[in-house]
């Protein structure tokens, strides 16, 4: 069993220095072109992150381990709003621009909605599946006409060495996933935890860590657009691909270990991201409290069922 928990942790640590790297690297690769860090924010540094959760999402569903997909992808969504969010705005009142207010978080919420009322029953369909990959394909479109407002001017950089830090970085995420995946399901039967349980917090905060440490050093530096932009895109992304395209690929998934008010949360959390941002185009630090306590209470409350 000691073992199983220091392969765990070791997934974890590998996972996390291995998704650093690959936001580094292929940052390098964009930034070749003067992109504003909203539309950076919003593709490479979101869709980077979501590599643990994509690559945990494909293993697990492949191995019919259901309950750790939607833990991973429920989870990681409230965790990076209700803590990440609520955790920047109480170090640093977070500004948001009148755009994202109007446009991006508008997505997110309309996004998070659709995905809970799919899963109401408590299956995803194929059918299902390919709704959120539609509305990813959206996503990215809008993505794409933002990206054509501005002229790209080529830079120098070292795009060899990008490369390869980037598949490097790649192969290891895929293997660490394997290493949580298979040590969180053995540590759950023999501690006999709920899957759900264990997947919820050791999974969903484990993989958010990358977010964790974009979101507050961006915060800390003033970077909102990257504070707020890589929240957006990374729940968008979790929803849509992580949870949409391993669906889409091996089929329907089902879980009964949730239920509506796990969904409720989820959609809570970014109903509150858009209220708050919405009010004075500013997450005050207060607010900030106020999402924290809200992560404390919905943990609490799965400690407790």
């Amino acid at each position: 069993m000691l073992l199983n928990i220091f392969l765990l942790f070791l997934g974890l640590i590998l996972i996390v220095i291995s998704s650093n790297i690959f936001v580094e690297s292929s940052s390098d690769l964009a930034t070749s072109f003067k992109i504003p860090k909203m539309v950076i924010a919003l593709t490479i540094a979101s869709f980077s992150t979501c590599a643990p959760e994509l690559a945990i999402s494909f293993n697990s569903i492949s191995s019919n381990n259901y309950d750790i997909t939607i833990a991973n992808v429920i989870g990681s969504c409230i965790v990076n709003i209700l803590f990440i969010i609520g955790l920047a705005s109480i170090i640093k009142p977070v500004k948001v621009k009148t755009t994202t207010v109007a446009k991006e978080l508008p997505l997110l919420v309309i996004t998070t909605i659709i995905f809970s009322i799919l899963f109401l029953d408590g299956q995803l369909s194929r059918y299902d599946a390919g709704i959120l990959i539609l509305l990813f394909c959206l996503f990215c479109l809008y993505l794409y006409k933002m990206i054509k407002r501005f002229k790209k001017i080529a830079e120098e950089h070292n795009k060899i060495k990008a490369i390869i830090l980037t598949l490097l970085s790649m192969v290891i995420i895929v293997l660490s996933s394997d290493l949580i995946v298979d040590s969180t399901l053995y540590l759950s039967e023999k501690l006999n935890i709920a899957t759900k349980l264990i997947s919820m917090f050791v999974i969903a905060i484990g993989t958010s860590l990358p977010e964790l440490m974009i979101t507050i050093t961006s915060a800390k530096k003033g970077e909102f657009d990257m504070t707020v932009g890589n929240i957006i895109g990374t729940n968008i992304f979790n929803i849509c691909i992580v949870l949409g395209l391993p669906t889409l690929i091996y089929g329907s998934i089902s879980s009964k270990a949730f239920n509506w008010i796990d969904l409720i949360i989820v959609v809570l959390s970014a109903l509150v991201f858009y209220l708050q941002s919405k009010s004075e185009r500013v997450i005050t630090r207060f607010e900030g409290i106020i999402m924290v306590l809200l992560f404390i209470c919905y943990y609490t409350y799965l400690l407790i069922l």
